[in-house]
């Protein structure tokens, strides 16, 4: 088979497939970490750390509420509850799959959450299709657009024009963050996974969408305390590259 011949590994993503597979999969913690519950705590310290890293070099008050921010692909709210309402007034939910909103409503202390609207608009769609242009003239854009362990769902043309889309979301002194797996390939390749069709790319890929994107990378870090078993982790802050 020649180069030019060999099929990228994101021309597998199927998102019927992802959906299917995630409709099977327990609303839990557990559920979210696939059977590694143990790393959520270090995942949030770190998710934590990395945020008031950026905030200090950018000259912004750490311990004042960011005010609004939005966690994409959400899942049951375990990034919402244990890091985001710590750092933002309001946190919007992106999640296409309804029984994980439906049980991140029903955690303890979510209706007051709701009630109050330090939980907002909850949209049950993926990131391909999640929009907000129609509102882009409403009151608020986000100071933190969180994306973690979601973005191998999209296909790399697929995640372009969702940072594009982003660009217009975000606050003129906010960030997107992307948290994700990194391909360990020995050839340097992104490695599709069949169990849930989503893609785990290079370092490399990243960066190249990032920038096809629009973005610049301000700050990026290696997610430190997981088992070595599981992939590297890394975190990058973005902000559009005309800032």
């Amino acid at each position: 088979m020649s180069e030019s011949s060999v099929v990228p590994a994101d021309a597998s993503i199927d998102h019927a497939a992802s959906i299917s597979y995630w409709n099977s999969v327990s609303p839990s913690v557990d559920g979210m970490l696939g059977g590694f519950p143990h790393i959520s705590r270090i995942d949030l310290r770190g998710s934590q750390t990395f945020l008031a890293k950026l905030r200090r070099s950018s000259g912004r008050q750490s311990t004042e509420l960011l005010a609004h921010a939005v966690d994409c692909g959400a899942g049951i709210g375990r990034v919402t509850f244990g890091f985001l309402l710590k750092v933002a007034q309001t946190v919007d939910i992106v999640e296409p799959i309804e029984k994980f909103t439906q049980q991140l409503q029903e955690q303890e202390g979510a209706k007051e959450l709701i009630d109050s609207g330090r939980i907002g608009t909850q949209y049950n769609v993926g990131l391909e299709t999640w929009d907000r242009s129609e509102l882009e003239n409403q009151a608020y854009k986000y100071d933190l657009i969180w994306n973690q362990w979601c973005v191998g769902h999209l296909t790399d043309s697929q995640l372009v024009a969702y940072f594009q889309r982003c660009k217009r979301f975000l606050a003129s002194n906010g960030w997107i963050v992307v948290k994700e797996n990194l391909s360990t390939d020995a050839q340097g390749d992104d490695i599709y996974d069949e169990v849930d069709s989503s893609v785990t790319r290079t370092d490399e890929k990243f960066r190249s969408l990032f920038a096809q994107g629009g973005l610049k990378i301000v700050a990026t870090e290696i997610q430190r305390g997981f088992p070595n078993e599981l992939y590297p982790v890394r975190m990058y802050a973005l902000r559009p590259e005309s800032t």
